[in-house]
């Protein structure tokens, strides 16, 4: 029997294409929206413009694939990514499998997102994380070498989740780019040297539709405060001239103002053109307003702005 083909891989330039400039970014679609609110939530975001949706995976919310299926059939036109798959939660084919079957039946709306997680989210599930960056180079390769019989016209695309040097090296490498997490635009432009030119970067960016500067930041650091918890995101906060006394005590103003966007539609709008113009390609928008529903309205108020 001859050897089936190889679907193509999809160019960085037409997966840029593909996700627009300004996409969407919920946690709560993956952790407390009911099947229903979710679904109604995708639809809207649809509706509203936005070309791109991503959602996240935590051991304590939807599996990353079953969750992108309920979403992709939400809606007709919608990209719809992972941001990211936990690589610990599904061996190399698995993934490889279930981002194909995605992809085929759904249009070819579905990207990809991988990631190493964090060690206190790895390792309770009895995984060892010792050397992720190696675990994730061969994570790669036994997706590469993955067989599916159904005909896809391409592969669906995938990016890495990358804040340091050498996972951005990686995803430069062996994906169509990056999705960088918890980070201002001066990391934009760091992982944009890094990647080079061609990789597609995606940034997410919170943000607090909020202009009272108490506020606006209190919310921001019960958002921030996991994330602090986490030596991933603290080195790399570090690596950018934050800190202890930065990262200490929940945050201070200069930390949280860097990484969580607030006030007015337009002031947020402009922290999303400085990602633009540090190299980003596509921001994914995440409104810090706690239910699916209210995210979603707050993201018909930026609308104008973001999309305009």
């Amino acid at each position: 029997m001859a050897e089936r083909t190889r679907p193509p891989t999809v160019e960085p330039s037409d997966l840029r294409r593909r996700l627009g400039r300004t996409g969407v970014w919920l946690f709560s679609l993956s952790r407390t929206a009911t099947a229903d609110e979710a679904r109604t939530a995708a639809a809207e975001i649809e509706r509203l413009g936005y070309p791109a949706l991503w959602v996240g995976e935590s051991p304590d919310g939807r599996e990353a694939f079953t969750n992108a299926a309920l979403l992709l059939s939400a809606a007709e036109r919608l990209h719809v990514a992972t941001g990211i798959a936990n690589i610990y939660g599904r061996d190399a084919v698995a993934a490889a499998n279930g981002a194909a079957t995605l992809a085929e039946a759904w249009g070819y709306r579905f990207v990809l997102g991988l990631g190493v997680s964090h060690k206190p989210l790895v390792a309770p599930r009895g995984h060892e994380y010792s050397a992720p960056l190696e675990y994730m180079r061969d994570y790669l390769d036994g997706m590469d070498q993955a067989s599916f019989g159904v005909p896809l016209a391409e592969r669906p695309p995938r990016v890495l989740a990358a804040l340091r040097r050498r996972m951005l090296e990686l995803a430069a490498q062996h994906a169509q780019g990056a999705h960088t997490y918890f980070v201002p635009p001066e990391h934009t432009a760091k992982a944009r040297e890094i990647l080079g030119p061609d990789p597609v970067l995606v940034p997410e960016q919170a943000v607090v539709v909020e202009t009272d500067a108490g506020r606006a930041r209190e919310i921001a650091r019960e958002y921030a405060a996991f994330y602090l918890s986490l030596p991933n995101y603290v080195n790399n906060l570090r690596e950018l001239g934050f800190s202890d006394t930065d990262v200490d005590g929940g945050g201070s103003d200069r930390l949280i103002d860097a990484i969580v966007a607030w006030g007015e539609p337009e002031a947020i709008a402009e922290r999303v053109r400085a990602h633009h113009d540090a190299g980003a390609d596509h921001v994914c928008v995440q409104p810090l307003a706690g239910s699916a529903g209210a995210q979603v309205e707050h993201l018909r108020l930026l609308a104008p702005a973001l999309l305009g």
